[in-house]
């Protein structure tokens, strides 16, 4: 992968990328909230652009892939042009997945996941991911002016979204000291961008730095196996349609009171992050600062939903779905998701 960040280089970067990689007929996908940004780097590749799909939607549904993949080929594409949050992402990376084309991302926010082999689908109501090299962006083009416009609220879920790569990969059973150190810097760099973003919306030095910390921790999620904090993420998002950013926001402080005592040292990288002594409860403060949505409630989650989400999760890790330094069981599941329903401050337990 090839990284470029500068200000101004989507609309002259991209295009150098593409020419790079040898691709003469790119296809750039985006969702209508992002269509005009889209629009402009399209433009910016000049007779290399094949065309703009803009059927991008949260959660990456199958039938929204299956679409994107015809038109794809409809148009004869050699390569496709993700612009976009982690929706378009996810787009693209379903297109490379199916076709094998190379994908090259331009991020608009700082959810980091342009930085991972890690793919999302959601059909029947549940939300499957996997990994594959293909997927992998083979150029990223961070231009902090494209997230200028990016409204505070967002910009804040999507940080703590990128936060909750880097805190699983803390803990991941295949982590190192390089991760380690890797996502302890992305913590404390978005955790550092977000205030002062929030302050000065116009600020591109903290653009710039939100998305150094989106690199970082989404580096850190492709380099490990994620955990409860994000397979409880997908849960909520694939069965329940709850907004992307805004959930990940709102459990992560949960999740990581639940694992603490079974991940200790992972807890304390996060509290130096983050210049606190106790990290739950720092990042719920983060996110009440900043006015970002601190319970399931708030979202719109039903409290008879609970115990439906408990048991999907526990369900998945009784199939060794996936790894958790805490064994993940119904019960436990369904306390942590009820604080995290209630929106109080994390508790361990």
């Amino acid at each position: 992968m090839r990284v470029v960040f500068r200000p101004g280089a989507a609309t002259t970067a991209t295009a150098e990328e593409a020419q790079r990689l040898g691709l003469r007929r790119l296809l750039v996908v985006s969702g209508t909230h992002g269509a005009d940004v889209a629009q402009t780097v399209a433009d910016s590749l000049g007779p290399a652009c094949a065309g703009l799909h803009t059927g991008a939607r949260m959660h990456v549904p199958v039938e929204v892939a299956d679409r994107a993949v015809e038109v794809a080929r409809a148009a004869g594409a050699d390569g496709c042009v993700a612009v976009g949050g982690g929706s378009a992402i996810g787009l693209g990376k379903a297109v490379a997945l199916r076709t094998g084309l190379p994908l090259i991302a331009v991020p608009t926010t700082y959810s980091g996941s342009e930085a991972t082999p890690v793919w999302g689908l959601t059909e029947h109501g549940a939300k499957r991911t996997g990994r594959d090299p293909s997927v992998l962006p083979r150029s990223i083009v961070y231009d902090p002016e494209l997230t200028l416009s990016l409204p505070v609220p967002l910009s804040v879920t999507s940080g703590v979204n990128a936060i909750a790569h880097a805190v699983e990969a803390l803990y991941a059973p295949d982590t190192s000291p390089l991760i380690a150190l890797t996502a302890e810097e992305g913590v404390r760099a978005m955790a550092g961008a977000l205030p002062r973003l929030a302050a000065d919306p116009r600020d591109l030095d903290a653009r710039g730095r939100a998305l150094r910390g989106a690199w970082l921790c989404g580096s850190c999620l492709g380099a490990t196996t994620m955990g409860l904090h994000h397979k409880l993420c997908h849960v909520l998002g694939g069965t329940f349609g709850l907004p992307h950013a805004e959930t990940h926001t709102v459990v992560l402080p949960y999740v990581l009171a639940y694992n603490a005592p079974a991940a200790p040292e992972a807890a304390s990288a996060v509290a130096r992050a983050l210049d606190a002594t106790e990290a739950p409860t720092a990042l719920w403060r983060l996110a009440g600062d900043l006015s970002a949505p601190r319970s399931l409630a708030e979202l719109g989650l039903k409290e008879p939903d609970l115990a439906v989400a408990a048991a999907q999760a526990a369900g998945q890790a009784a199939g060794r779905a996936y790894p958790n330094p805490r064994d993940v069981t119904e019960d436990g599941v369904l306390v942590l998701l009820r604080a995290a329903y209630e929106g109080g401050p994390p508790s361990r337990s």
